[in-house]
């Protein structure tokens, strides 16, 4: 073998070996239980099966390097070819293109960032490149990351690289898990293939399955439910598809496929541990959502409790009333009276649902009008689940926050300026931080795909205790479409997605790692020494309970709170919850505290619990399950 081609398989083979794609990989995620995976005919699959190969469908698979092919397998080395060739036909987006613009970001960003001091607004620490675009993005309660998006079908920025409209084989997803216990570089990725499937498009191309701009929440077992996904065409259909990813096995399972087809769906976990599906666009195409809401599982099936009750050919049901949003994705929450508050895009579409009686209610019209992609938060309220939401973004005519509270809407505090696309997260002290935004979609205040952006939707903006919101540090890359965030276990930030500004500034375009991932460290990590929380309970928990915490540094500690984790997409955040925990009594190391009273308050399954000290320092979290069945 010559040596140059040597030193490219090699370099291949490193970037992919154990985590990304390695053939072992590969066989790894495909061996799911036979029910898992969709029956497929005898025929032979296209090779790249919709993986690395940019072309139109029909076109030749890209050849391997049989130098490749030695080291990783042919199929893994015919994608990377065809990875290559996309990145060859992309000649009008040049990699001095791409590199000249991520060393101005990162040089604007100095710059900016030198007038916030870290104790008061945070940092961004790092930046670092991801195999995935991060379109999708959920914390496990094993402390890892999982990513789920599409492959590109194209790598000009300028252009749609996604396969919305796709029909066959480059109309595929993707998966992988990212451990932060590994760091940050190419080995602390790994693979987790989704089933394939074969869609109804009429070309009967087994892929991995379609599963972008689905709808997803986790279940009381820790595994997360996604529902829906792309058929492909018709600018977008919905596929009927549901899965579940098995954290604790790093495994994807199928569930029977959906009544109807959702491409934009929103989901939510009820006070019973079940949930709620609603809206997405239906397989008719896009500008047909459907108004049929489904519960999962049905009534006459187990709520999947222990983890290692796996939901594995489970069948959906209609729920008793319909959701007739106009728009997609709507925002969902599980407030502590127990019921489903819809908060639609349209300012007439504010509805109640009762998960018991199956009933819809209107609910007082929103103030603002028409609302994008904007976030939404339950605020939180103490010792009991929330009871107010809070609506940002979603206008980049209107700064104002929105807040829904009992019978009525109030105008709260505005943020600095307008924005869509945004991420608002709460944080373990309480305040909330919004990361991500930009003018509209793909438009990030020059005109729709064009990479510039005004430096001020890279901008963080904080909300105190206080209820007044502050601008604080710019992030590295501006984030708008399919942008996500989450808070981790160590109480630092993970920003990723929009898969235009991650391949307008990827490093080098013609290896496997798409994306990218920015760490912030909010203010509360730099402010001396953080509590200690060394031991938890590890079985299940009862609701108003008590239980008891090791701390070595008991004495420091003022609050202790739980916050479940993220999992969310297009800036719908159904998942997210503060409880302030009652501390009953301190006794040398140990630490009494008392669970939430209800499930209403706080629905079953895995929180973060961390400990804070006077000053909001928190511990490093540990994770309790909530619930007993």
């Amino acid at each position: 073998m010559p040596r140059a081609a040597h030193r490219s398989a090699v370099r291949s083979a490193v970037l992919c070996a154990g985590v990304l794609v390695s053939a072992l990989a590969v066989a790894a995620s495909a061996a799911v239980p036979a029910a898992a995976v969709a029956d497929v005919p005898h025929r032979p699959p296209a090779h790249d099966g919709g993986l690395g190969d940019a072309h139109p469908d029909g076109a030749a698979p890209a050849a391997a390097d049989p130098a490749e092919a030695a080291l990783i397998g042919e199929e893994h080395a015919r994608a990377h070819a065809g990875r290559r060739r996309a990145a060859r036909d992309a000649g009008g987006y040049p990699q001095a293109t791409r590199s000249a613009s991520l060393a101005a970001l990162t040089d604007s960003q100095a710059r900016a960032n030198a007038a916030f001091p870290a104790a008061r607004f945070g940092r961004f620490a790092e930046f670092f490149p991801s195999p995935d675009f991060g379109v999708h993005l959920a914390q496990l309660p094993t402390g890892k990351v999982l990513l789920f998006s599409f492959e590109r079908v194209e790598t000009d920025p300028t252009k749609e690289t996604g396969p919305t409209d796709r029909i066959g084989r480059t109309n595929a997803g993707r998966a992988f898990l990212w451990d932060p216990a590994r760091g940050t570089g190419a080995r602390a990725f790994k693979e987790v293939r989704p089933p394939t499937v074969l869609i109804p498009d009429g070309t009967h191309w087994p892929r991995p399955a379609p599963f972008f701009c689905a709808g997803h929440a986790f279940l009381p077992n820790g595994m997360v439910a996604v529902f829906g996904g792309n058929n492909g065409g018709k600018g977008g259909s919905g596929a009927r598809l549901s899965f579940v990813f098995d954290p604790w096995t790093e495994t994807w399972y199928r569930n029977r496929d959906m009544s109807v087809g959702r491409w934009y769906p929103s989901v939510v976990t009820g006070a019973d541990g079940r949930q709620i599906i609603m809206s997405g666009q239906s397989e008719r195409g896009t500008g047909t959502p459907t108004p049929v809401v489904e519960r999962f599982p049905a009534k006459r099936l187990p709520v999947p409790w222990r983890t290692y009750d796996i939901p594995l050919d489970i069948a959906s049901e209609r729920f008793g009333a319909d959701a007739p949003f106009r728009n997609d994705y709507p925002h969902l929450f599980s407030l502590r009276d127990g019921m489903i508050y819809g908060l639609g895009r349209d300012a007439d579409q504010q509805w109640l649902f009762d998960p018991v009686k199956e009933t819809r209610r209107d609910l007082p019209r929103r103030p603002a009008d028409f609302r994008g992609y904007g976030s939404a938060v339950p605020l939180p309220a103490g010792l009991r689940g929330p009871d107010s939401v809070l609506v940002l973004g979603g206008d980049p005519l209107d700064p104002n926050t929105y807040r829904l509270s009992g019978a009525g809407w109030t105008t709260e505090e505005p943020r600095a300026f307008g924005r869509t696309q945004d991420d608002t997260l709460i944080l373990p002290d309480a305040t909330l931080l919004t990361v991500n935004g930009a003018l509209s979609t793909r438009d990030y205040g020059y005109g729709p795909f064009n990479p510039k952006a005004d430096l001020k939707y890279r901008q963080t903006e904080l909300r105190g205790a206080d209820g007044r919101w502050r601008l604080g540090p710019a992030q590295r890359l501006p984030r708008g479409y399919h942008s996500n965030a989450l808070v981790m276990p160590d109480g630092r930030v993970m920003v990723t997605g929009d898969e235009l500004q991650q391949i307008a500034n990827d490093p080098d375009i013609r290896d496997t790692m798409d994306g990218s991932i920015e760490l912030y460290e909010p203010a509360y990590l730099h402010r001396g020494p953080r509590p200690a929380l060394d031991r938890a309970p590890g079985g299940e928990l009862p609701h108003d309970a008590a239980f008891e915490v090791r701390s070595s540094t008991a004495s420091a500690v003022r609050r202790a709170v739980l916050l479940a984790p993220t999992t969310v997409t297009h800036a719908v955040n159904t998942s997210q919850r503060h409880l302030e925990l009652p501390v009953t009594g301190v006794r040398g190391d140990t630490i009494t505290l008392r669970t939430p009273a209800t499930p209403a308050d706080a629905p079953p399954g895995y929180y973060m619990l961390f400990l804070l000290d006077g000053r909001g320092v928190p511990s490093t979290a540990k994770w309790l399950k909530l619930g007993v069945r």
